[in-house]
C-alpha cells in the first residue's frame, strides 16, 4: 500500500545511499559553470566558488543522485509536490543530463530521513533551486560515467556518449550505467569543467510529458495524505477552542470515554482530542467533547470595518525597502492613492490531515507540510525529544500554496500518537476547523504617491505599506497550534522586520519601472490579532495590485495608453517582450467597448527576480447586481528556460483563477471575539460559473537561460488587470479588496 506506515528507524540518507554497487560522488560546482567567472576576494585571491541552486547548501552529490548496480536511477529532492508538477519536471531535468527517459528516473521527494534539507517548498523556487542542483549533479554524473567507461572499454572519452542508460562507444562497444558502478563505491570530487547540454540537444527539457501525479487524482486513487489507510490505523479528531484566546475551564470526559469505539481521550492543557477505532466514531465523540467543554473567552480582535486605522496605530517600526535618488523633485502634477486588502484564507478544498505513529522511540509523521525539516524541528521541540527522534515524510495534501493547516495537523497527529504507541493515528480536520484556525494571508494597507513631469513621465515615486510578517511557519513549537494549547504553552515566535531580496510583506513593493527617484517604506506591525502567515505570493499580491492600479491612474493623467505608458517606463527587454506579446495576442486597442465592458492590463516581474508576466483581460460589470464577469484573459510569461511548458501553463491558469477568487470574493469576517467565516457560505470563493470563457497563456521561452520561478507570478498582475478593467468599464476605481457585489454597487451608487 502506498505510504503504508513503516517508521524505518534504521534508515538514514547515508545508509540508504550506501547500498552495494551505488555511485556516490562528493560534488562541488565551480563558479565558472554558473556565472562564467570566478569572483575575486580582497587581496586578489579567488573567492570560494558559489555552487548553483541548492548545491550551495548541500554540495555532496550523494544527497541528490543514486545509481544502483541494476542501472536504476534515483534522484532526491528536498522539495515537495504541491500540485505544481514537481514530480514530473524534476524527472525531466535529471533525465536530460543523464540521457535517459524521464520514466527511468525514480524521484524521492521531501523526507527527513532520505532527502536534502531544502527548507520550504515556497516562493516559486523549486525548479530555480532544486532543479538547478539536480541538473548540475546529473551532468557531473554523466561525465564520471563516461570517464569510467573510457577505462573499461579502452576508448577515448571524446569517442563516447551517454545513451539510454549506457555509455556507447565506437564499433558497438557499450557499458551500462549499472556495470560502471557495480565494482566499487565512489567518492569523487567534482571536476572543474562541468558542462550542461546545449538547448539544441534537448530530448526531455521543454517537451510535453504526462504528469505522473495526475492519474491517482482523477481516478479516485490514493493521491493524498487524506487518502491514507494503513493497516491498524485509528482515527483522531481534535476539539478547538471557540476563539484564539479562549481557555479551557472545565471538561468532564467520563461520558466520552464510554462512547462506542473510543480508545483514548487526550487532554494536555487546552489541547483536546479523541481517538477511536472508526472515523465516524471519532467524529461523534469529538462533537460530544465539544458539548461538555467549557471555555472562557475575551474580546481581542479589532474592528473589521476599520482595518486601516488599526494597522496604522499598530506599527512597531519602519523599514526602508529602497531609497534611490532625491527624496522629492518638482513636477507638473502629483497623484496619490490608498489601497487595502482584507484578511484572506487558503480555503483548502481538503481540510488538513496527517498520519503519525510513535514506535520504538521514533515518531514518524506523514504530512503535507511545505517544509519537512522545519516541521520536524518544531514537532521535536513540542514533544521534548531530539530531532532525530522525529521523521517527517511529505505526502501530498488536497489543498496548499502557502502555510495552511498542514503543519498543525502534523503536530496534532504527533502529539496524539504518543498516547497510543504502535498505532498509526490519522488526524483529519473538519471544515470549520480549517477555516477558523488556519493562518490567513495578512490584511494590508498601501499608499502610493507619484509626481509626473510635463510629458507625463514619472519622476518621483513614494510607496508605503502597512503589514506584519507574512511568514510564521515553523519555527519553533510556538508556531504550532498544539504547541500553544498544550499545558506547557509554547509562546509564538516573535515577528521580526526582515527586508531581503526575496521580499515578504514588501515583496514586489519596489516597482520594476524605471523611475529616477524612489522611496519605499514598510510600516511593520509585529503583532496581528488574527493568526497570519504565508499565503501564495505573500505581499506581492497586494503590492502589485496597488502599483498596477496606480499605474493606470498615472497613464490616464498623462493621457497615455496603459500599455504604451508601461513600455515608456521600462528598459528591461524581457519585461517589454512579455508586455508586447500579451498586448498583441489580446488585440489591445483603444477601440470603444460596449457599455459596462472594460479591458485591463497589468505587469510584474515576480519578486523582481523571478518570472516576468503580463496579463490583458476583458470584463463586464453588471451595475444592478454588482457582478463582475471576466470573460477573456491573455497572459504572456517568461520564466527563463521552460522545462515543462504544460506545467507552466497549468500553474499560470491556476494562479489566474485563484487571484480572481481573491479579488472578487474572498475576505475573512470576524467580530471582536471570534472568526465568523467557518464555511463556504460565509467565505465564498470562485465558482465554476465565474471561470472565464477563455484563458490563453503564451510561454515566452528562453532556452539556455536560468530557471525563474513561475508558480506565483500571476496573482498580482491578475488583480491589477481586473481593477483596471473595472475602471475602464465604469469610469470609477475600487481601492479596497475584494471587489464584492456590495462594494461594486456602493461605488457605483446603486
Amino acid at each position: 500500500m502506498r505510504n503504508a506506515p513503516n517508521p524505518l528507524p534504521d534508515v538514514t540518507r547515508r545508509g540508504f545511499l550506501a547500498g552495494a554497487g551505488a555511485l556516490v560522488v562528493s560534488f562541488a560546482i565551480p563558479a565558472e559553470a554558473q556565472e562564467g567567472e570566478v569572483p575575486t576576494a580582497p587581496g586578489g585571491q579567488a573567492a570560494k566558488p558559489k555552487r548553483p541552486g541548492s548545491l550551495a547548501d548541500t554540495p555532496s552529490l550523494d544527497a541528490w543522485i543514486r545509481i544502483d548496480a541494476d542501472g536504476s536511477i534515483t534522484v532526491f529532492t528536498g522539495k515537495a509536490e504541491l500540485g505544481q508538477g514537481t514530480k514530473t519536471s524534476l524527472r525531466q531535468i535529471a533525465a536530460e543530463e543523464l540521457e535517459v527517459e524521464p520514466a527511468a528516473i525514480k524521484l524521492v521527494t521531501a523526507d527527513t530521513a532520505l532527502t536534502p534539507n531544502e527548507g520550504y517548498t515556497a516562493g516559486s523556487q523549486t525548479i530555480q533551486n532544486s532543479g538547478t542542483a539536480i541538473r548540475y549533479a546529473s551532468a557531473q554524473v554523466r561525465q564520471i560515467l563516461i570517464a569510467k567507461a573510457s577505462e573499461k572499454l579502452g576508448a577515448p572519452v571524446e569517442a563516447l556518449k551517454a545513451q539510454a542508460g549506457a555509455i556507447v562507444g565506437p564499433n558497438g562497444a557499450k557499458a551500462s550505467y549499472g556495470e560502471l558502478v557495480s565494482a566499487d563505491f565512489l567518492h569523487v570530487d567534482a571536476a572543474a569543467d562541468t558542462k550542461l547540454k546545449p538547448p539544441t540537444a534537448y530530448h526531455a527539457i521543454g517537451k510535453p510529458f504526462a504528469r505522473v501525479d495526475i492519474p491517482a487524482k482523477v481516478t479516485g486513487g490514493e493521491a493524498y495524505v487524506q487518502d491514507m489507510r494503513p493497516p491498524g490505523m485509528v482515527h483522531a479528531r481534535v476539539v478547538r477552542p471557540p476563539s484564539y484566546n479562549a481557555r479551557l475551564t472545565d471538561f468532564a470526559d467520563a461520558a466520552v470515554k464510554a462512547m462506542p469505539g473510543v480508545i483514548a481521550v487526550v487532554r494536555d492543557g487546552d489541547f483536546l482530542a479523541v481517538v477511536a477505532e472508526q472515523e465516524f466514531q471519532a467524529v461523534r465523540a469529538m462533537r460530544a467533547m465539544a458539548g461538555v467543554a467549557k471555555w472562557q473567552e475575551q474580546p481581542a480582535l479589532p474592528d473589521q470595518y476599520d482595518l486601516p486605522a488599526f494597522l496604522e496605530k499598530s506599527v512597531s517600526e519602519v523599514g526602508v525597502v529602497t531609497s534611490v535618488g532625491a527624496d522629492s523633485v518638482p513636477g507638473a502634477r502629483t497623484l496619490e492613492a490608498q489601497f487595502t486588502r482584507a484578511y484572506q484564507m487558503h480555503g483548502s478544498i481538503g481540510p488538513s490531515s496527517a498520519v503519525a505513529m510513535a514506535e520504538n522511540g521514533l515518531t514518524t509523521v506523514w504530512t503535507h507540510t511545505q517544509g519537512v525539516y522545519p516541521d520536524r524541528k518544531a514537532i521535536a521541540q513540542m514533544l521534548g525529544v531530539p530531532e532525530e527522534k522525529v521523521r517527517c515524510i511529505h505526502t501530498e495534501g488536497s489543498g496548499c500554496y502557502g502555510h495552511n493547516g498542514a503543519d498543525d495537523a502534523a503536530a496534532d497527529a504527533a502529539l496524539i500518537a504518543q498516547k497510543v504507541p504502535g498505532k498509526p493515528v490519522r488526524v483529519q480536520w473538519m471544515r470549520d476547523q480549517e477555516h477558523l484556525w488556519e493562518p490567513y494571508g495578512p490584511a494590508m494597507l498601501t499608499r502610493a504617491e507619484a509626481t509626473l513631469d510635463q510629458n507625463g513621465n514619472i519622476v518621483n515615486w513614494h510607496y508605503d505599506l502597512w503589514s506584519n510578517s507574512h511568514g510564521t511557519r515553523p519555527g519553533s513549537a510556538g508556531s504550532l497550534i498544539a504547541g500553544r494549547l498544550m499545558a506547557r504553552h509554547f509562546p509564538p515566535d516573535p515577528a521580526k522586520l526582515q527586508i531581503s531580496p526575496l521580499g515578504n510583506g514588501d515583496r514586489n513593493a519596489i516597482p520594476l519601472y524605471d523611475v529616477p527617484n524612489q522611496r519605499v517604506n514598510w510600516h511593520f506591525i509585529a503583532d496581528m490579532p488574527v493568526r497570519v502567515s504565508s499565503l501564495r505570493g505573500l505581499g506581492a499580491y497586494c503590492n502589485v495590485f496597488s502599483i498596477e492600479s496606480f499605474m493606470d491612474e498615472l497613464a490616464l493623467a498623462a493621457n497615455a495608453d496603459p500599455v504604451e505608458y508601461r513600455l515608456r517606463h521600462l528598459k528591461d527587454p524581457r519585461a517589454r517582450k512579455v508586455i508586447e506579446v500579451a498586448a498583441q495576442r489580446f488585440g489591445w486597442s483603444k477601440d470603444r467597448l460596449p457599455a459596462g465592458r472594460g479591458r485591463g492590463f497589468a505587469f510584474a516581474k515576480y519578486k523582481n527576480h523571478a518570472a516576468y508576466l503580463a496579463v490583458a483581460l476583458e470584463a463586464d460589470v453588471d451595475s444592478d447586481s454588482g457582478a463582475i464577469k471576466v470573460s477573456r484573459v491573455v497572459v504572456a510569461v517568461d520564466c527563463g528556460e521552460a522545462v515543462a511548458p504544460d506545467s507552466i501553463v497549468n500553474q499560470t491558469e491556476g494562479g489566474i483563477l485563484q487571484s480572481m477568487s481573491w479579488t472578487l470574493y474572498e475576505a475573512v469576517h470576524f467580530d471582536r471575539t471570534r472568526i465568523l467565516s467557518p464555511d463556504w457560505s460565509t467565505y465564498p470563493i470562485l465558482r465554476f460559473s465565474a471561470v472565464p470563457d477563455s484563458i490563453e497563456v503564451q510561454v515566452v521561452d528562453n532556452p539556455g537561460t536560468p530557471y525563474l520561478g513561475v508558480a506565483e507570478a500571476a496573482q498580482g498582475p491578475t488583480a491589477g488587470a481586473i481593477a483596471n478593467a473595472f475602471r475602464s468599464a465604469t469610469g470609477k476605481r475600487i481601492y479596497d479588496l475584494p471587489y464584492t457585489r456590495e462594494r461594486v454597487k456602493g461605488v457605483l451608487g446603486v
